[in-house]
């Protein structure tokens, strides 16, 4: 997810990380009919001819829609996916620990969720409006307080293969890092947060990576000054989770569903969030997910024409 300020371009050297659409510093390009673009998980697309030495995602047959997005022939996350955190840093007397864990435990479900059940695979098999938080772990700072995005990799890795975490291929980690902590390909000035996956232990694990947003307010809060919990960063944070999980189950290996742009469903509703209405604190939010008030980025609805919204 590009931050609010969309993606500070600095070059068009492009390398492959973990696994073919996974990148570091890529550039964002308006797109286009007549050229392939794919998406690159962290909230814009590039060429599909800069992917050097792996299978060209749009050579696959692609299923055009009415609704704005089109489905490239990659697998989608079914059933009950597990969504796993991984809290890194120090998040003691946070109150971001509760704020994100009851979404986690309440975002599947919801009217907001929902969305997501007009996705489909190549089976007409559709998303469901299911999400399960089974166990959480912590990282006392393992790769230290500026990560690469291999140091993600390896945080994630190394929560399954010492078995803190369960080894699970409908599973989707997500690194939280507190405050202190930044993420050097581009946390604050290119992204809030990316999702992405790799083959850990033999198994094509899903993973995101989410900053605390109270490092870079401007950049990746959508409310500075007040947030419907009482805590910027983790209110914010909340909206990119949404935001990756989105985009996880429906294009996990980012050769699924997304628009001739190369964004992904989230990522065409980016930093929009609807109809909102005043909490107590005078803070706005969109939706209330068990008992706690969130304002949560849009998602592509695929039905319909295609819109973006808040529920289904």
């Amino acid at each position: 997810m590009k931050t609010k300020f969309g993606v500070i371009v600095f070059s068009v050297i492009v390398s492959v990380l973990f696994a073919p659409g996974a990148w570091s510093g890529a550039v964002r390009h308006p797109g286009g009919e007549d050229q392939d673009y794919v998406p690159t998980g962290r909230g814009w697309g590039v060429p599909d001819t800069l992917i050097e030495g792996a299978q060209k995602r749009s050579s696959r047959t692609t299923v055009k829609t009415s609704n704005g997005i089109n489905y490239h022939g990659g697998p989608l996350m079914l059933g009950t996916p597990n969504v796993y955190y991984i809290w890194y840093g120090n998040w003691s007397g946070n109150t971001a620990i509760n704020i994100l864990d009851n979404l986690a435990f309440t975002l599947g479900g919801s009217p907001y969720y929902n969305i997501n059940t007009t996705y489909y695979d190549g089976s007409n098999r559709k998303v469901s409006n299911a999400l399960a938080a089974p166990a959480s772990t912590t990282d006392n700072y393992s790769r230290g307080t500026a990560l690469t995005d291999n140091d993600v990799l390896t945080i994630v890795t190394n929560s399954i293969s010492s078995g803190t975490l369960p080894k699970d291929s409908n599973g989707i980690y997500v690194v939280l890092t507190s405050a202190d902590v930044n993420e050097t390909s581009g946390f604050c000035t290119q992204y809030c947060g990316w999702h992405s996956h790799a083959n850990i232990l033999g198994m094509d694990a899903k993973f995101a990576f989410v900053g605390n947003a109270d490092r870079c307010p401007n950049a990746c809060a959508a409310q500075t000054s007040s947030s419907p919990n009482g805590n910027i960063g983790a209110d914010a944070m909340a909206s990119t989770i949404a935001h990756e999980v989105d985009e996880a189950v429906t294009d996990p290996d980012l050769n699924a569903w997304y628009d001739t742009r190369g964004y992904e469903n989230a990522d065409k509703c980016a930093w929009k969030f609807g109809t909102v209405y005043k909490t107590a604190n005078g803070s706005s939010a969109n939706m209330n997910l068990g008992g706690l008030n969130y304002l949560i980025q849009q998602n592509w609805l695929n039905a319909g024409g295609g819109k973006c919204a808040s529920s289904y």
